[in-house]
């Protein structure tokens, strides 16, 4: 990855700034993104990073995010598109329709207008890496989580099209699939650290996983090492998706 150019969208804590990290250890020259300008600022000096300020929502705005790294770092050639959760619930049909668009243009049109704008030139220039993080309700739904459940699996589609039309390029599209991973979004999705960590003692692991596994993963599918890999998902999940 050395002096590989890497955007990391959603990158002001958790899994976003984790994979920010691993990226910039091997050597990347990594642009991090966040709505919050204070907490972007504060995330890319903890990691080596360049902030840059960008809400998943506006559309419009894509092509001056990707225009901005560029001018300022150098040709895009590795995009992570992370975008955090949006609202759970226990009642499946209690969204409203602002927050169904809502979710709809920050999991699948925020990614897809970043992707719209970098993937020719990746594809011109013969080498990119994109990878899009999801979840493992992508491979089965997970309760509460009604408006992740259905977008993120529209992403994941629309990932799965496009990579059969870049691999000759020498571009790739990949997804990894976060299960139990300590963040604070989890921990606050499930009601507290303790409810974590005994939900994930009953996984074949017996623990959750870290942000620095999961960032592993993504950080290899961006590596040349990586070009015959396109148009899949990874599961790190500590093994609970095959014991259930």
């Amino acid at each position: 990855m050395r002096d590989r150019v890497a955007l990391v969208t959603g990158a002001s804590k958790g899994i976003g700034l984790g994979i920010a990290r691993a990226l910039s250890e091997e050597g990347a020259k990594v642009a991090v993104s966040s709505r919050s300008r204070e907490r972007i600022q504060a995330a890319a000096e903890d990691v080596a990073a360049t902030a840059f300020v960008h809400d998943s929502a506006d559309l419009e705005a894509a092509p001056g995010l990707i225009d901005a790294v560029e001018q300022q770092l150098g040709p895009l050639e590795v995009l992570i598109t992370n975008t955090g959760g949006p609202p759970a619930g226990p009642d499946p049909l209690s969204f409203t329709v602002d927050q169904w668009e809502d979710t709809y243009r920050r999991l699948v049109l925020g990614p897809m207008a970043l992707i719209e704008h970098a993937l020719p030139a990746m594809r011109g220039r013969g080498f990119g890496r994109i990878v899009n993080v999801g979840s493992s309700s992508m491979r089965e739904p997970i309760p509460n989580l009604m408006l992740s459940n259905a977008h993120r699996a529209g992403t994941l589609a629309a990932f799965k099209t496009l990579a059969p039309t870049a691999i000759a390029d020498g571009v790739t599209l990949n997804t990894v699939l976060p299960g139990l991973i300590d963040t604070d979004r989890l921990a606050e999705l499930m009601g507290g650290s303790e409810a974590v960590a005994g939900a994930a003692a009953a996984t074949p692991a017996g623990r959750p996983g870290t942000v620095e596994e999961l960032a592993a993963a993504a950080a290899f599918l961006c590596s040349e090492r990586a070009s015959f890999i396109t148009g899949t998902t990874v599961l790190v999940d500590g093994g609970r998706a095959q014991a259930t």
